[in-house]
């Protein structure tokens, strides 16, 4: 299957695509700007669901649902808010289709329009807070700390599957609080689970930080990121946690009782991750070679593959593969066993290979005889024969060393790959070749225009706690009191 595969140097872009389609992860669907996450793709998504939630409900959060139609109404009484999303927002207008009086198909009913149209969720903000309203009525109703798995909708005009499409999945937290402090912990909370989840589980390193102004989620105080660089030398924004002040409280009139008998508006977050995910897991670790996945996503972590000529071996090899299985299956290791016989072994190996099977367990007759297996592992390529006596173990600790070696790999990218600038012509010709670049700026969102403009670079995040350096903007020549990070993004 690589064989007919796009190299990464040769161009990035299509081999991503390749990619998704090849490995079968999805599809693009026949309603534009839509894809179809078929059954493989899914089942990574799905680990990461679980993952994930288990995260949340250790953090105290439960899990709700929340209509997907908002009242436009809704939108209006959180202006930036609306402002922020008014581009992307797919409306419905009528509620009713019929048969066309000429006979030309199906119509709109022009009777069957809606008294106030409705949008389609972009995010739940504004339907969330309408409904906190009725649930909080006294600091003891505090905090209230809900997350929902759902899908938006957002109207993109360019699309690729995952990391950006009119529809997608995701999950998004949203909570409320007696105070501006517990609030606030709240949304930095989050962002550590979000950190802690993309470096142990996707493997992927992550920095940390805020948003400038500009580039802040419409209707927060402050917004909070997670950035990785993927392997073309492009940033891709993680996930986000936003401290929402009284914004959206005030905007909907959810008020409590505090502890002095007063009345006072709630304190707000929301925090979310989506499938792009999937397209930051594919281009951080995946190679010419098709998809990498680390162990602790990966739907099956090993695959069997039986390799023999006559029935009567392969009856043998299955004995023992499901032994083996079934040993592994009871240390919580995901287990594959692969005797189907429309297709030759080596066909299975390219196959597996493609899809990411972090290892692969080959055993043929002689394999009996001598009481080994042949592993070859998914991040390195080395293959290796090892005994069969104590097999588990050396399996579930090879699966520990995979998920350890990808994340220090993408970690060593990272580092080879992020660069500190001081002159503008160093800056415009270091952010052209890719990565991270650490430089001064003056604060202002015109210069943050200005060199978005020139260089297609964005502020991807000011450091959560910045080391204090003296400098000069790279673009005004203004003061500056520490760097912030560029790059180019998806």
């Amino acid at each position: 299957m690589a064989k007919d595969f796009t190299k990464r140097d040769e161009n990035y872009s299509q081999w991503y695509n390749e990619l998704v389609i090849k490995a079968d992860l999805a599809e693009n669907s026949a309603v534009r700007g839509c894809m179809v996450i078929k059954p493989y793709g899914y089942a990574i998504w799905e680990k990461m669901q679980q993952a994930l939630d288990k995260m949340f409900k250790d953090t105290g959060h439960v899990n709700a649902y929340f209509p997907l139609f908002i009242p436009k109404s809704f939108f209006s009484r959180e202006a930036s808010h609306v402002e922020g999303f008014a581009k992307e927002c797919a409306v419905v207008t009528h509620y009713r289709l019929k048969n066309d009086p000429e006979g030309k198909g199906i119509v709109v009913d022009p009777e069957a329009k809606l008294e106030e149209e409705l949008i389609v969720r972009p995010t739940s903000e504004t339907i969330i807070w309408d409904t906190y309203r009725g649930w909080i009525q006294s600091y003891r109703d505090l905090p209230l700390l809900i997350n929902q798995w759902a899908n938006v909708v957002r109207w993109e005009m360019r699309t690729r599957l995952f990391l950006r499409t009119a529809e997608f999945l995701w999950q998004e937290g949203h909570t409320a609080h007696e105070t501006r402090e517990e609030a606030f912990a709240e949304a930095r909370r989050m962002l550590d689970v979000y950190a802690d989840f993309a470096e142990n589980f996707m493997a992927v390193p992550v920095l940390k930080g805020v948003k400038s102004p500009s580039e802040r989620f419409a209707g927060a105080e402050e917004t909070f990121c997670i950035e990785a660089l993927m392997q073309d030398g492009k940033a891709l924004q993680a996930g986000t946690s936003h401290f929402l002040g009284q914004n959206f409280a005030k905007a909907f009139e959810v008020q409590f009782l505090n502890r002095e008998n007063n009345l006072e508006y709630v304190w707000a977050t929301s925090w979310g991750v989506s499938t792009r995910l999937m397209g930051a897991l594919i281009m951080s670790h995946s190679d010419d070679n098709g998809l990498v996945l680390p162990p602790k996503l990966a739907p099956y972590q090993v695959i069997i593959v039986p390799i023999y000529k006559k029935p009567e071996q392969l009856e043998q090899i299955s004995h023992k593969a499901h032994q083996i299985r079934e040993s592994l299956l009871k240390l919580g290791i995901s287990v594959k066993y692969d005797d189907s016989d429309n297709v030759t072994p080596g066909w299975k190996f390219n196959e597996y290979e493609f899809k990411g099977f972090p290892v692969r367990i080959a055993i043929g007759p002689r394999d009996l005889e001598n009481q080994t297996v042949e592993i070859a592992r998914r991040d390195t390529l080395e293959k290796s024969i090892i005994p069969m006596d104590g097999l588990e173990l050396k399996i579930k600790d090879l699966l520990d060393d995979i998920q350890k070696n990808l994340y220090h790999r993408a970690l060593k990218f990272r580092e080879e790959n992020t660069f500190t600038v001081d002159t503008w012509e160093d800056f415009c010709e270091r952010i052209e070749k890719g990565g991270f670049v650490l430089a001064h700026w003056d604060g202002t969102t015109e210069t943050e225009e200005k060199i978005k403009e020139a260089t297609k670079a964005t502020i991807r995040l000011i450091p959560l706690n910045p080391q204090a350096e003296a400098g000069k903007c790279i673009y005004s020549g203004k003061t500056s009191p520490y760097r912030v990070v560029f790059a180019k993004a998806y």
